[in-house]
C-alpha cells in the first residue's frame, strides 16, 4: 500500500477549466427546457413582491456591450432578489416605434411617400418584430433569466391602448395643448424633436456683424443711427423682427472718426468692437441704458415692408457680440418669448426640410439654409450694412440619430405643459431612492429647469395623437373620445387610426356644436415616442397582474435622467400624483481601454456576443460587477484578460472545496459551531461577516462592493490563510476524525455559500457547481435561498484574539522569510520556531486555544517567556528564532517529526500518524506502506 493511498487527497470530477463558450449554452438549454423562470417565481409565489421595471432598449440591430452591461445588472438584481424571499418577475421590454426604423426601410429601398401610411407602417412593425427576435436571442445568450415569451412591445395594441389612455388622463386635466413656438426642428428626420433626442456636438460657424438703421428713434436716437447686432445663425435675419437689448446695460452711441453715420453698442463692448472694426479713433455722444431705448423702431437690412421693434430682456449677455442680440422670434426660444412680450411677428422662413421659402424673399427661396451665408453678407453689403465676419467654434444642438445639426423651428405643435403641475413632480422626487444620490439632483434640476414638451411628432411610424378637429378647426380632446380611440386600438392596434376616416373613428353618435355638418378631421401627426416608453408604467407595470406599481426599482444609463427618467416620471405624476418608481440607479458608459468612448468608426467597440463566443459570457457578467458603475467605464480585451484570471480563481477555490467535501454528508457529518476547532470557528465568523457584508452590497445595489469582498474572502481570508493551513488537517487526519470533519464542515459552508452569493453574477459556474453538490436536494441552484447570517453570538472578543494572532503570524512569516533568503531553511516545514512571549502574548496563545504550531505552519514550536537577550531578533514586537527543524520527515505529511517509528511497523511515521493509520487502514499494518 502506497503513503499516498493513505492520505485524503481531494476528489472532484469538477472540470478546472470551464470551457465556457460551449457549455454556457447547452447549460441556458436546460434552464429553458425546465422552465426554470417560472419554476422559481411559482416557488416564490406568496412572497413579497419586488419589480424591476425593464427600460425598452430600441429594436434595431445586435446588442452592444452597453445593452449586455444593463441586462446584467439587471439580471443580477432580479436573480438575487427571487432567491432572498421576494417576487420578482422581469418582464423585458422593447421600444419599437420611431424614426431609426424608417430609416431603415429607407435604405432598403421603400419609399415612404410613394404607398399609403398603414402600408409603410405594416413594414415598419415587420422589421420592428424580426429586430426583437434577434435581440432576444442576444440577451438570452448573456444568460439573462426572464419572461422571454411574454415580453412588453411598445407596438402590441394592449401597451399602445394604455398610452393613449394615460395621454387622455392628461388632456381631461388640461396638460396637453396646441401652440406655435420654436421647438427642437430635425430637417434631417423632417419632424419636431424632444430634448431627450438632442446631442451636442463641437461645430465651427460663421458669426456675422452688421448694422440696423434706426427708423423711429422716439426723439432719442437720430435718424442717421445704426444698431451694431450680432448673429451665429445667418440664415435667420430673413425673419428678423427685433433688436433685444439688456434693461439695466449701458449703450454708448459713438461715431468713428470719418464716418458719418453714429452706432449704438453696448459700453461694455465697446474696446473689442472697435478693434474689430478698425475703429482706431471715435467719439462717445451719448450713453443710454437699454430700458432708455425700449421700443424704438429699426429698418429690417433689406425688407423694406418689415420693420425690427428695439426690446429689453434679461438673456442678453456681454460675454461675446455687440450686447444687441438680433432676434428672430421664428427661431429662437428666447426671440420667441421676447417676441411674445412684444407682440411681434412669428416668421418662418425656413421648411420642414431645410430650404428657405417664399417669405425669406425670391433671392433666398429654394436655398438649404445653411449655404445662404455669403448671400447675407450680399444683400447687407449692398446696403452698406455689413460690418464683419469672422469663425467661432461652439456647442451646436444635433439629432441623435441622424447625426445632422437642428434648427429651433417655430411650427404648430402639440405639448405636454410641465409647468402646471412641475411643483408636483419635484415634490414627488423626495420619496424617491437614488443611486448614486446625485441623481437627485440631476434629476430635480432638469424638471425644475425644463420647458413644456412638445409631444408631436411630423412621422408615420408611431402611436397616432388621438386627435380630432371640427370644421372650424377647434381640436377635439375630450376624454371620453380618446379612451374610445384606445378601445379601438386594443382591439385592432393604432394601424386603425391610418386606415379609417375620422367619422369610421368617433362614436357612431357623436356631435359637436364646431362641426354644425357633421364633418371631422383627424389630426396625422404621432406621439413622441419618448410617450410611448414614457407610459410603460401604466402599460405594463400597471396592466399586468404579476406586477406592481409604482415599480421598485428603475435602472438605465446616466443619459436617462434626461430621457425614460424624465418621460415616466412626467407622465405618471401627471396622472397618478406620484413616481412611477421607488428607487433609481443609473450607470455610466462602457468606454474602451484608453478612455474613450466606443464607436464602430474608430474600431474600438466589443461585441457582448464575441466575448461570450471566445471567453464565455461569465467573463462579461464578472466584470460587470468588477467596475465602478456609476461613472464611465473602460473595457478591453487586456481587461477581460485580467478577470478571466479572477474567474479562474474563483473556479478553482470553488472546485477545491468541492474536492475536499467529496467525502462528506453535511445532514450526517457536520460539526456543530461550539464542537469546531478554534481556527474554524474564527473562518465560521468570517464567513458569517462575509455573507453580510456581500448581502448588504446586493440589497444597496453596489456590484463593485460585492465584486471586492468575493476576491478579497478568496484570495486573502481563504487562500492566503484557511486554505493554507487546510491540508495539514483534510490531507493529512483522520478521515472521520473530528479535527477534518470540522474543517470539512466549515469547507461545506463556505463552498454553499460562495456559490449561492455568486450565482446572481456566475449562474452557469454556479449551476455546474450544484452538479456536484450531492447533500442539496433541489435541481437547480436557482431554487435554492441566499445564505443567511446566523446568530452565533458576540463574536467581537473573538475576533480581536484573532487579529492579534495575524500580527503575530506575519511577525512570523518575516522571520521565516529571513531565514529562507539566508538558505536555512526551504519550506517552512523545515522549521523549528522559537517564540519568546511577553505575558500579553503568552495571553493571546492561552485565548486562542488552537493548534499554533500547525497555524505557522513549520514542524516544531517552542514556547518561550520573554527574554532581554538582545542578540534575538525582535520582528514588529515579537523576538523570534528560526532554526531547522529536529528529527527526519515523515513521507506522508512531509513534516519533521522527533518520534518517528514510534509505532515498529511504520518506521517512518510519527505516532500521530501511526495512530490513523492502524484504525482507518488496517491492511496497511499487514501490507506494509511503501
Amino acid at each position: 500500500m502506497k503513503y499516498k493511498d493513505t492520505l485524503n487527497l481531494g476528489k472532484t470530477a469538477f472540470p478546472m477549466r470551464g470551457s465556457l463558450p460551449k457549455t454556457e449554452p447547452e447549460r441556458q438549454q436546460k434552464w429553458y427546457d425546465a422552465d426554470l423562470y417560472n419554476q422559481r417565481l411559482a416557488q416564490n409565489e406568496k412572497k413579497p413582491h419586488f419589480n424591476l421595471h425593464d427600460g425598452p432598449p430600441y429594436a434595431n440591430g445586435n446588442i452592444h456591450l452597453g445593452h449586455a452591461l444593463n441586462k446584467i445588472s439587471k439580471d443580477i438584481i432580479v436573480r438575487y432578489k427571487n432567491m432572498s424571499g421576494y417576487y420578482a418577475p422581469y418582464v423585458p421590454g422593447w421600444d419599437t416605434h420611431g424614426l431609426p426604423i424608417e430609416q431603415q426601410l429607407t435604405k432598403a429601398g421603400h419609399d415612404r411617400k410613394s404607398m399609403p401610411k398603414s402600408e409603410w407602417r405594416d413594414l415598419a412593425k415587420q422589421f420592428a418584430l424580426e429586430q426583437v427576435n434577434k435581440q432576444r436571442n442576444d440577451f438570452k445568450r448573456l444568460g439573462i433569466m426572464a419572461d422571454w415569451d411574454n415580453p412588453y412591445i411598445t407596438l402590441q395594441p394592449e401597451f399602445e391602448a394604455a398610452q393613449v389612455r394615460v395621454f387622455g388622463e392628461m388632456a381631461g386635466k388640461g396638460y396637453i395643448f396646441k401652440g406655435s413656438k420654436p421647438v427642437y426642428w430635425s430637417w434631417s428626420s423632417e419632424s419636431a424633436l424632444a430634448e431627450a433626442e438632442i446631442e451636442y456636438h463641437d461645430i465651427d460657424s460663421t458669426s456675422l456683424y452688421y448694422a440696423n438703421k434706426v427708423k423711429d428713434g422716439k426723439g432719442i436716437l437720430d435718424s442717421d443711427t445704426y444698431f451694431v447686432v450680432w448673429t451665429t445663425t445667418p440664415f435667420t435675419v430673413t425673419a428678423s423682427r427685433g433688436i433685444t437689448l439688456g434693461p439695466d446695460m449701458d449703450y454708448a452711441v459713438i461715431q468713428p472718426e470719418g464716418e458719418t453715420r453714429k452706432f449704438v453698442v453696448a459700453t461694455g463692448r465697446l474696446d473689442v468692437i472697435a478693434s474689430k472694426f478698425g475703429w482706431e479713433n471715435y467719439k462717445t455722444l451719448a450713453t443710454y441704458k437699454g430700458q432708455d431705448l425700449d421700443r424704438i423702431t429699426a429698418f429690417h437690412p433689406w425688407d423694406e415692408s418689415a420693420e425690427e421693434m428695439v426690446m429689453n430682456a434679461d438673456h442678453v449677455t456681454l460675454d461675446s457680440g455687440t450686447g444687441l442680440v438680433h432676434t428672430a422670434p421664428g427661431f429662437g426660444e428666447d426671440d420667441f418669448n421676447v417676441g411674445q412680450k412684444y407682440g411681434l411677428e412669428v416668421a418662418v422662413t425656413v421648411d420642414e426640410k431645410g430650404f428657405m421659402t417664399a417669405s425669406a424673399g425670391t433671392d433666398f427661396e429654394g436655398e438649404f439654409y445653411d449655404d445662404v451665408v455669403d448671400l447675407v453678407i450680399e444683400k447687407l453689403s449692398n446696403k452698406n450694412l455689413f460690418l464683419a465676419k469672422e469663425k467661432i467654434t461652439h456647442s451646436y444642438p444635433f439629432d441623435w440619430r441622424t447625426k445632422k445639426p437642428i434648427i429651433w423651428r417655430a411650427v404648430p405643435q402639440w405639448f405636454a405643459s410641465v409647468d402646471k403641475f412641475r411643483q408636483s413632480i419635484l415634490n414627488d422626487l423626495d420619496n424617491v431612492t437614488f443611486y448614486p444620490e446625485w441623481g437627485k439632483k440631476r434629476l430635480y434640476n432638469m424638471i425644475r429647469d425644463r420647458g413644456d414638451w412638445v409631444i408631436s411628432r411630423q412621422r408615420v411610424w408611431g402611436v397616432p395623437l388621438p386627435i380630432f378637429y371640427a370644421e372650424d378647426q377647434t381640436p377635439i380632446l375630450d376624454q371620453t373620445i380618446i379612451n374610445h380611440v384606445a378601445d379601438l386600438f386594443e382591439k385592432y392596434g393604432s394601424n386603425y387610426w391610418f386606415e379609417h376616416e375620422a367619422k369610421d373613428l368617433l362614436p357612431a353618435d357623436y356631435t359637436n356644436e364646431h362641426s354644425p355638418n357633421g364633418l371631422f378631421k383627424k389630426e396625422e401627426d404621432i406621439m413622441d415616442v419618448w410617450f410611448d416608453s414614457g407610459s410603460s408604467w401604466a402599460g405594463v407595470m400597471n396592466t399586468r397582474k404579476q406586477l406592481d406599481y409604482p415599480a421598485d426599482l428603475y435602472l438605465e444609463g446616466s443619459d436617462q435622467y434626461r430621457g425614460w427618467f424624465n418621460s415616466s416620471l412626467i407622465t405618471s405624476v401627471a396622472v397618478t400624483g406620484h413616481a412611477p418608481y421607488k428607487n433609481v440607479l443609473s450607470q455610466g458608459f462602457t468606454l474602451d481601454g484608453k478612455g474613450n468612448k466606443m464607436s464602430k468608426s474608430l474600431g474600438n467597440t466589443i461585441s457582448p456576443l464575441d466575448v461570450a463566443n471566445q471567453m464565455g459570457i461569465e467573463i462579461l457578467r464578472l466584470w460587470t460587477i468588477s467596475v465602478d458603475t456609476s461613472q464611465d467605464m473602460p473595457v478591453s480585451n487586456e481587461i477581460l484578460k485580467q478577470v478571466s484570471e479572477s474567474y479562474r480563481k474563483l473556479r478553482n477555490t470553488l472546485r477545491f472545496l468541492m474536492a475536499n467535501t467529496s467525502d462528506f454528508n453535511y445532514q450526517t457529518d457536520a460539526v456543530t459551531y461550539a464542537e469546531r476547532a478554534a481556527h474554524d470557528q474564527y473562518f465560521s465568523v468570517l464567513l458569517n461577516n462575509f455573507i453580510k457584508d456581500v448581502r448588504s452590497a446586493y440589497d444597496n445595489y453596489q456590484f463593485n462592493d460585492v465584486f471586492k469582498r468575493v476576491i478579497n474572502f478568496v484570495n486573502v481570508d481563504l487562500s492566503a490563510f484557511y486554505l493554507d493551513i487546510a491540508k495539514d488537517v483534510v490531507y493529512v487526519e483522520a478521515p472521520t476524525g473530528h479535527a477534518r470533519r470540522s474543517m470539512q464542515t466549515v469547507f461545506y459552508e463556505t463552498l454553499l455559500a460562495l456559490t449561492k452569493l455568486l450565482l446572481p453574477v456566475l449562474p452557469h459556474t454556479a449551476e455546474e457547481v450544484w452538479e456536484y453538490l450531492p447533500n442539496e436536494t433541489t435541481d437547480f441552484a436557482y431554487l435554492s435561498d441566499m445564505p443567511e447570517v446566523q446568530d452565533l453570538g458576540d463574536t467581537t472578543q473573538l475576533l480581536e484574539t484573532w487579529e492579534k494572532f495575524m500580527i503575530m503570524r506575519n511577525s512570523v512569516n518575516k522571520a521565516l522569510e529571513e531565514a529562507r533568503a539566508s538558505e536555512l531553511i526551504g519550506k517552512n516545514a523545515e522549521a523549528a520556531l522559537t517564540l519568546y512571549l511577553t505575558d500579553e502574548q503568552q495571553t493571546l496563545v492561552s485565548e486562542l486555544n488552537a493548534n499554533i504550531r500547525m497555524l505557522l505552519m513549520v514542524s516544531q514550536l517552542h514556547l518561550e517567556s520573554t527574554t532581554s537577550d538582545n542578540s534575538i531578533k525582535d520582528y514588529d514586537g515579537f523576538k523570534i528564532v528560526v532554526s531547522r527543524a529536529a528529527g527526519g520527515v515523515s513521507p506522508r505529511d512531509r513534516m519533521f517529526h522527533e518520534d518517528l517509528g514510534a509505532d515498529p511497523a511504520f518506521p517512518e511515521l510519527s505516532k500521530h500518524e501511526a495512530e490513523i493509520i492502524r484504525e482507518f487502514y488496517p491492511e496497511a499494518v499487514s501490507e506494509g506502506l511503501e
